[in-house]
This record gives structure tokens, sequence and C-alpha cells, in this order.
């Protein structure tokens, strides 16, 4: 009997000292018409693009790229391979309605999480291979984001801001009830220095990989005016110091010039909407290098299916009210060389309608459809930080990719509803061809 257990004994720890024997990954080479590889160059035709494990080993034509003899060939035909998209503002714990308001009376961060799991599967499933999360009242996007990571579920990869930060009154808090009812908040709220110093070294301390600050009022809310300037410049300023010092960076709800204006010389390294930007806001945004996020398709949810999907009148209201401003200052700031990144306001509207902006940047602001893929590509991978693994299809980045069936540089709503096949970090996800 001791015998045995000294053989027993023996096995267990020559196997907890042994060296693993790492299988060897094979290698998948993906072919199609071609290729746009989201740094703003042309497009290759007869692309071939290898990938070994979760990262890209070669980028090339056919004429160019020698694929192994043993690679798995994964022919897409005519399609057209583009990086995994990026959407810089969603909130995947979110559903269409009143901006949160009754929602956060309503769930707990329970229900959050699980709208978050549904809405992730199906942004995967639009292309959208990376998002960042710009608020969710709540820490239920750590969750989704945690459980993605882990594997547990399919998903994009998260960035997340978790609950944000909003004044009193302002358009993150909920308006317009009894003072006898102790509300949550669509957004922690914290007025003054010290307390917005305070919410943010707690929101890092919880999982935020950025930070969400409300600095103008905003549509879906009660009691505000969507230019008006919430937060001032000094508390603006200790949310970016406090951000910075814990080495993540800070976006900014702003419809309002002023807003706007401070929020980019405070040093805040994204303006989410900007719809009334004006003069000083551009000059203030290009001499900080300031992004702007513009979420466009967002309004016109809301104008024209807003009323059907909860959203209180005094919010369709707001968004026709600065409906053409939006179009025509976004346009100009495009125009006046402000750099956008890609991102939609995704909950407003239903999830899956990521791609919507795209139609609307190309059409109405004048973007040309190689720079509109930019922005959601190159462009949003480096607002978030991450453009040395993300964001364009080059050697030793991550495997994130797409197909679409059709050229979106004659289509761009090809990408709204064409995606095919999404892989992201070299698991197929999606495959319809």
């Amino acid at each position: 009997m001791k015998r045995v257990v000294k053989v027993i004994v023996f096995v267990f720890l020559s196997s907890l000292f042994a060296t693993p024997v790492v299988a060897q990954e094979r290698v998948s080479a993906i072919r199609a018409a071609r290729l746009i590889d989201g740094s703003g160059a042309p497009p290759i035709d007869d692309p071939v693009v290898l990938v070994r494990g979760d990262i890209i080993m070669a980028v090339g034509t056919a004429a160019d790229v020698s694929i192994p003899a043993d690679a798995q060939i994964i022919d897409l035909g005519h399609f057209t391979i583009l990086p995994g998209l990026i959407d810089c503002h969603v909130h995947i714990t979110g559903t269409p309605g009143d901006g949160g308001d009754t929602q956060a009376l309503r769930e707990t961060e329970g229900h959050g999480a699980i709208h978050g799991v549904v809405n992730a599967k199906i942004t995967l499933d639009t292309g959208f291979t990376t998002i960042r999360n710009t608020g969710s009242n709540s820490y239920g996007d750590v969750a989704v984001r945690d459980m993605i990571n882990a594997g547990v579920i399919p998903g994009p990869r998260i960035y997340v801001a978790t609950r944000g930060l909003g004044i009193t009154g302002g358009h993150a808090d909920i308006n317009g009830w009894s003072p006898h009812i102790d509300l949550p908040g669509y957004a922690e709220i914290a007025d003054g220095v010290d307390e917005v110093r305070k919410a943010v070294r707690r929101q890092v301390k919880y999982g935020a990989d950025l930070i969400k600050v409300t600095a103008t009022g905003g549509v879906l809310s009660a009691g505000d005016a969507v230019g008006a300037q919430q937060y001032s410049f000094e508390e603006l300023v200790a949310i970016v110091e406090e951000a910075n010092r814990a080495g993540i960076k800070v976006a900014a709800h702003a419809h309002g010039a002023s807003g706007i204006v401070d929020a980019a010389n405070a040093g805040v390294a994204s303006i989410e909407h900007g719809s009334l930007v004006d003069d000083a806001g551009i000059v203030a945004m290009k001499a900080n290098g300031t992004f702007m996020v513009p979420t466009l398709y967002a309004l016109d949810f809301i104008i024209d299916e807003g009323a059907e999907n909860g959203v209180p009148q005094y919010g369709i209201d707001k968004a026709i009210a600065i409906a053409d401003a939006q179009r025509r200052q976004l346009r100009r700031a495009y125009q006046e060389g402000v750099r956008f990144a890609y991102g939609t306001d995704a909950a407003v509207f239903p999830h899956g309608r990521n791609a919507r902006d795209f139609g609307i940047l190309v059409e109405e602001l004048g973007v040309p459809p190689l720079e509109a893929i930019k922005m959601a590509t190159a462009d949003a991978a480096e607002l978030i930080g991450i453009e040395d693994h993300v964001g364009t299809l080059m050697v030793n980045k991550w495997a994130d990719l797409i197909a679409v069936e059709g050229n979106p540089l004659e289509d761009i709503r090809v990408l709204e509803d064409g995606v095919r096949f999404v892989m992201k970090g070299g698991v197929v996800y999606k495959d319809n061809r």
C-alpha cells in the first residue's frame, strides 16, 4: 500500500514540474477579392492574410504571400476583408427608451449585465470586434468585459467607463421626481473638485478603463438644455488629472459649444456627440489633439422611431431642435481638420445598427468611404490607445478581421447588413459564406 502511495506521489510531482508540451498552432490562410487594411491605404486585390493563433503573421497579395502546405484555407470569394470595426461610443448594458431614467429605477445591475450579454453577441456579429463602453450607470459593463475576456460569453473587446460622472440635476442625473425619493442617477453624481476626484478614483478601483464625464446637457434627459455647460473648467481639469494619474483617458459627453471648449482645453481625449461645436471648439480640439466621436444616427432614430420606443416627447423635441445644426457643425469640424473616431451611441437605438453612421458620414458630412472606414479602424484604435494591437491588418497585430459581401468603397452601406465573416483573436465567430 505504501509503495502505491509513493508511485502516485511521484507521478503527481512529475506532472507538476514537467515542461509542458505546447501543440503547434495551425496556420489559417484567408483569401478574398480585396482587402482594406484600415490605414487609409488603397485596397489590395487578391489578398492573403495568414493567421497563427491570435496573431496576423503575413498580409499581402497572393503573389507575394507563401501559404504553408498544411494551412487551413478560408476562401471568402468575392468578399472584401477589413479590420474588425471599432465603435467608440456604446452603452452595452442599455436598451432604447428614455435614456436610462426609468431603466435605472426599474432594473438592477444584474438586468444590465444580462442586457450586455445579449447586446455583446449582436455587436460582434455585426462586425464590431472592439467597443468603448461610455457609461453603464453601474459596474455591469465590467462583468460583461471580464466574462468575454475569460471566454465565458462571446462579444467584442470592451473598454469600459463603468458609471461615468455627472452633476446634480444634470444630464446624467434622474430629474423630475419628488425630492423625497432617493434616486440613483444614471451616472455617479459628483459635484465640486473633491467629489469628482474621489469619484474617478472609485471608478478606477472597480475596473474603469476610461472615465466618462457629462460636460453639457443632453437630449434624453429632463430638465436641462442640450447646450448648457454642466461641469466647470476646474472640475474638468481635476477629472482629467485624476484619470491621467491612473493612466487612463477621459471621454466628455458634450453637445454645447462652451462645454466642448473647456473639455478640450482640460485635456479630455474625446468629445462625444459635439453637435453644437463652434469655431472656438474647433480651434481648441485641433490645438489639443482631441478626437470627435460624432454619434450621428442616434438623433435620426430618436426623431423617426423614438415615440414607439419609449422616448419621451421632450427628448424628441430636443433632437429635432439640434438635428440641422448637428450635421452642419460636424461637417464643418471635419472639413476644418478635427480628427474623428467612429462612435454611435448604440442603446439609444437597438444594438446591431452600429454601422448606420457610415452612410451619414459619407453622404451628409462628405467623408470619403476609405476615410470613414479608417475612422472606425486605425483612428478609433488610436483614441482608445490600442493601435499597436488592432485597427489595421498588419503583421504581429491581433487577428481581428471581418469580411463583407461587396465593396464598401463603392457602397459604404454594405457595412450595415453585409458582414458575413467575423474573426476575433483568430477565432471565427461568424461564417455565413
